[in-house]
Formats: structure tokens, C-alpha cells, sequence
């Protein structure tokens, strides 16, 4: 189940951008599902089901928003690659 969040934003927006509005929309959907993963705040997996795509497809649009496919730390990855 998913709730919905209503933003205001000029007509106008959208042109300026060059984008349709559901493109526009889309792409403000998809960099806040970006922004909460960096902030590792969500996982890869919550981050895809909010926009609608499967978690590979998400992970591959990440350096369109240059954010790394891994979001962590080298201390934290060395110690996951030492209890795999």
C-alpha cells in the first residue's frame, strides 16, 4: 500500500525544464527516492518500489544523480567483504 504527498510547483516549471509534466513529476519521484537512499535513510530495494522500477534498474540510474551504486563507507565494506 502506498500513500501519496501532494507538492505545489509553478506551471511554468516544467517547460523551463523541457519535460512534460509527468516527466517532470517522475523525475522529482525518482530524485527523492535517490536523496533518502544516499542518506541511507532507505535501502536500494525501498528506493525502486517507490518509483516503480525493479532494484537493478534503480541502481544503474544512480550516477545520473552522481551517487554511488554502493553507499558505504570503506570501513563498513571491508568489514561485510570480512563476514561474507
Amino acid at each position: 500500500m502506498f500513500n501519496k504527498i501532494i507538492i505545489e510547483y509553478p506551471d511554468t516549471l516544467p517547460d523551463l525544464l523541457q519535460e512534460s509534466p509527468e516527466e517532470f513529476e517522475r523525475e522529482a519521484k525518482m530524485a527523492m527516492a535517490v536523496k533518502l537512499f544516499e542518506l541511507k535513510r532507505i535501502s536500494s530495494g525501498i528506493a525502486a518500489e517507490m518509483v516503480g522500477m525493479d532494484r537493478v534498474s534503480f541502481l544503474f540510474e544512480l550516477h545520473r544523480y552522481g551517487v554511488e551504486m554502493i553507499n558505504m563507507e570503506s570501513e563498513e565494506l571491508a568489514s561485510n567483504l570480512e563476514n561474507a
